[in-house]
């Protein structure tokens, strides 16, 4: 059922993904970044169909990724690109949503990065360069963003030479809207943010977290590296917009507590999940 489920999903996002690049960009001469922008390029200087470049650009980076990271995540990609490849060809003879160039590089870059995160959320991806950049980050010092902003920064700006600059700029807000939608599409709308509280007065705060939010807490013993007298500390993942109510609650027991606060970006197992209260 899981599987069948990923690949509903990998369907639906390279399809939307590919609505996002024939109704709204490529129309208007606005490049995604990687492979597909290059393909873009290609297409118009060359007058050959798109999905057939972004189809074969991105095999020479399966095979290599095949032989550095692994069967699982090379083959859900390679099915994404296939069905973007698809897709594309299907939708080439349809009209633009719009001729606006800020509304079709803002909406393209929404409908993309809903796509695309939809892939890479269930275990694939549309872009060579991710491959090339997970590798080469291994070697490079360089981390996987790094690698892939100095790629498209390179490709982005190349749409100022092969259009003109107007439409790379257009091409860089299309990127950064993409970018995001991509991490919001990822992570959730539901942001999780993990708190650890190290405090005198565990019981009564873990009492009233629980009560109030109705969220698990991890409760266990520690001991400070300066004073070695005894403390608790507290695990528990909350909303965003629980972090007030949590700060409250701590400062109620203990004004003198320690509060740290981070980012969730995935939660397995666990009874992290907010419980009804009565």
């Amino acid at each position: 059922m899981k599987a069948i489920e990923k690949y509903v999903f990998l369907t639906l996002g390279a399809f939307l993904a590919a609505v996002a690049l024939e109704i709204f960009l490529v129309p208007n001469y606005i490049i995604d970044g990687g492979i597909t922008g290059i393909s873009i390029m290609l297409s118009y200087l060359t007058k050959l169909p798109l999905g057939a470049y972004i189809f074969v650009l991105n095999l020479p980076f399966l095979f290599f990724g095949y032989r550095q990271i692994g069967k699982s995540f090379v083959f859900s990609t390679f099915y994404a690109v296939s069905v973007l490849s698809l897709s594309v060809t299907i939708l080439e003879k349809l009209p633009p949503l719009t001729y606006d160039t800020l509304l079709a590089s803002v909406f393209g870059g929404i409908i993309l990065g809903i796509g695309v995160g939809l892939v890479i959320r269930h275990g694939g991806s549309m872009d060579g360069t991710e491959i090339v950049a997970v590798v080469f980050s291994e070697i490079s010092g360089f981390s996987v963003g790094e690698i892939v902003l100095f790629i498209n920064v390179f490709i982005l700006g190349s749409a100022g030479i092969v259009f003109t600059w107007d439409r790379a700029m257009y091409s860089l807000i299309t990127y950064f809207i993409a970018f995001k939608v991509i991490d919001l599409t990822i992570e959730g709308l539901d942001e999780e943010k993990a708190v650890m509280i190290i405090t005198e007065k565990p019981e009564e705060i873990v009492e009233t977290i629980t009560a109030r939010l109705g969220r698990s807490v991890t409760f266990w013993e520690g001991k400070g590296g300066y004073t070695r007298e005894k403390k608790g500390i507290l695990y528990a993942v909350v909303s965003r917009l629980e972090i007030a109510k949590l700060k409250s609650i701590v400062k109620e027991h203990d004004e003198g507590a320690f509060v740290t606060i981070h980012d969730v970006y995935d939660i397995l197992g666990g009874q992290f999940r907010k419980r009804s209260i009565h």
